[in-house]
């Protein structure tokens, strides 16, 4: 059986088009995983929010962790890029979280889904806000694609980057506006 061999986090950035995203990561059980994917947010700086949200984090990378964050950066230009949730540790997420970021990684790149939707996917047809908390604290945003999910009327929600992020997203995955605030599709996944 491995060991668990956890360490300080450590962080790499990735310059992209949306500002500096950081991925947060550590040795878990001899394999690097991913702990946090750190969203640009408009007027803050990805850098202290690195900090805080792990102090005594060191800079560094390693190739699987490079091979993630250019992925990423990929993704964040356009490319379909379909990650792997063995990549990152949601052992750090309640159970029901857990499912409900599995459900979400499960909605295809092009399609999208509401907070009821998957709350009625999960079992739970009363838990479309719980949906929503758990993916406004998505650790893993862009590897667990939680701008895919959206309100019932149509318009965005919220999301860890900022709804212009969310929205270009959407749009470099072929889903159509009414306007800048409300898809214009009525096909949703779940």
């Amino acid at each position: 059986m491995a060991m668990d061999h956890s360490r300080e986090p450590e962080a790499i950035k990735i310059r992209t088009r949306f500002g500096p995203v950081a991925v947060l990561w550590s040795i878990y059980r001899d394999q690097p995983k991913i702990l946090r994917v750190l969203l640009p947010k408009s007027g803050g700086s990805t850098k202290q929010l690195v900090k805080t949200a792990f102090p005594d984090f060191i800079s560094s990378s390693c190739a699987e962790v490079d091979v993630i964050a250019n992925q990423i950066a990929a993704f964040l230009s356009g490319d379909v890029i379909r990650f792997s949730l063995d990549v990152v540790r949601l052992d750090i997420c309640s159970m029901f979280q857990q499912k409900v970021l599995r459900a979400e990684h499960g909605i295809p790149r092009g399609s999208v889904s509401t907070y009821q939707r998957i709350a009625m996917y999960l079992g739970n047809p009363k838990g479309a806000r719980a949906v929503g908390n758990a993916l406004a604290n998505n650790p893993f945003p862009i590897i667990i694609p939680c701008h895919r999910a959206i309100r019932s009327d149509g318009t965005l929600g919220g999301y860890q980057g900022g709804l212009e992020m969310k929205r270009v997203l959407l749009e470099m995955e072929g889903i159509d506006f009414h306007d800048t605030r409300r898809i214009a599709t009525k096909d949703f996944f779940y």
